[in-house]
C-alpha cells in the first residue's frame, strides 16, 4: 500500500474540504451524516482526479525528469498502468458508493428530482475528475482545468454542501462559492505557473501558460482580490484575519521562479480551509 500513497497526493485533500466546510457552515445548524459523506465522497473524488491526473500526465511522458516535483508511483515505476488504472476504478466506485449515500441520506429516497439532480451532478463530477488529463477529450491539456476545478470544488462543492444541509439556496451562498473558489483554483494556477515550462515541452496548455509567468501571477492576485472582495462584502470579516499570508504569499510568487514556487503550495492550500472556517463564524 506504501507505494500508492505518494500516488494519492494526500497533501492536495485538506483544499478539496473546503467548498464542504464552507457550505454546510453556512447552513448551520447542520445534519453530521450528511457532512460526514459529503467529505468522504468528496476526498473520493479528489483521490479520482489526482489519481486519473498521474496516468494522464504519464501517458503523455509530462511529469518525466521534471524539476522540483517529487517523482510518483508512475514515474518510479513503483506502479505500473495497470495497477493505476484498478486504483481509479476503485475511487470511482468508492465515489458512487459514498455519493450514494448522502443522496439517500440528505433525501430519504432516490426517487425525488433533487436526488435525481444530485445523481446527475456526482456522475458528471466523476466524469470531471477523469477527463482532466484522460483521455483524448481531456481538458486540463486545453487550459478548461481552471474552469473544471471552478465549478467543480468551487461552486458545486459549496452550493451542493448547503442546498443537500439545507434544501434550498440563497445569493449569499452563491458568492461565497464564488469567493472561496478563487484560492482553491489558486492553488492549480500556482501549480500550472510552476510548471509552465515542462508543461509546454509536452503540448500541455493551461491557462497559466497562456497567460504566460507574469500573466499568471497577475491572475493569481486578482483571485485572490475577488476572493476577499466578495467575503468582506458579504460581511464575513474573520477571513482578513489570513489576509498578512496570503500577502506574503503573493509577493512571494512574484519574486520565485519554477520549483520554489511548491512551496507554496500547502501554504496556499492550508490557509483556503482556514479562510473556509472562518468565514462561517
Amino acid at each position: 500500500m506504501n507505494k500508492y500513497i505518494a500516488s494519492l497526493r494526500l497533501r492536495t485533500l485538506p483544499l478539496s474540504m473546503s467548498g464542504i466546510i464552507l457550505g454546510a457552515g453556512l447552513a448551520w445548524p447542520i445534519d453530521w451524516y450528511v457532512f460526514a459523506w459529503s467529505i468522504l465522497t468528496t476526498l473520493s473524488l479528489q483521490i479520482l482526479t489526482n489519481l486519473s491526473n498521474e496516468l494522464g500526465d504519464a501517458q503523455r511522458g509530462t511529469d518525466s525528469d521534471q524539476e522540483g516535483r517529487a517523482a510518483l508511483g508512475l514515474q518510479t515505476g513503483a506502479i505500473t498502468e495497470q495497477q493505476m488504472r484498478t486504483m481509479i476504478i476503485l475511487f470511482i466506485f468508492l465515489s458512487m458508493v459514498f455519493g450514494g449515500a448522502l443522496i439517500l441520506t440528505a433525501f430519504d429516497t432516490f426517487l425525488c428530482v433533487q436526488a435525481a439532480v444530485f445523481l446527475g451532478l456526482g456522475a458528471l463530477a466523476i466524469v470531471g475528475a477523469m477527463t482532466y488529463t484522460l483521455g483524448k477529450h481531456n481538458y486540463g491539456y486545453k487550459g478548461l482545468g481552471d474552469l473544471g476545478v471552478f465549478l467543480f470544488f468551487g461552486l458545486l462543492s459549496t452550493m451542493g454542501s448547503y442546498y443537500l444541509q439545507a434544501k434550498t439556496m440563497t445569493m449569499e451562498v452563491v458568492l461565497a462559492a464564488v469567493a472561496i473558489a478563487m484560492p482553491i483554483v489558486g492553488v492549480l494556477n500556482l501549480n500550472n505557473i510552476r510548471d509552465m515550462d515542462n508543461d509546454l515541452k509536452h503540448g500541455k496548455r493551461t491557462f497559466a501558460s497562456r497567460l504566460g509567468k507574469t500573466g499568471g501571477k497577475i491572475y493569481q492576485t486578482l483571485m485572490l482580490a475577488v476572493c476577499y472582495g466578495l467575503f468582506v462584502y458579504l460581511g464575513r470579516y474573520w477571513v482578513l484575519c489570513t489576509l498578512p499570508i496570503i500577502i506574503w504569499h503573493v509577493w512571494y510568487i512574484f519574486r520565485h521562479e519554477g520549483s520554489k514556487l511548491d512551496l507554496q503550495m500547502p501554504v496556499l492550500m492550508f490557509t483556503t480551509i482556514i479562510i473556509a472556517i472562518l468565514a462561517v463564524l
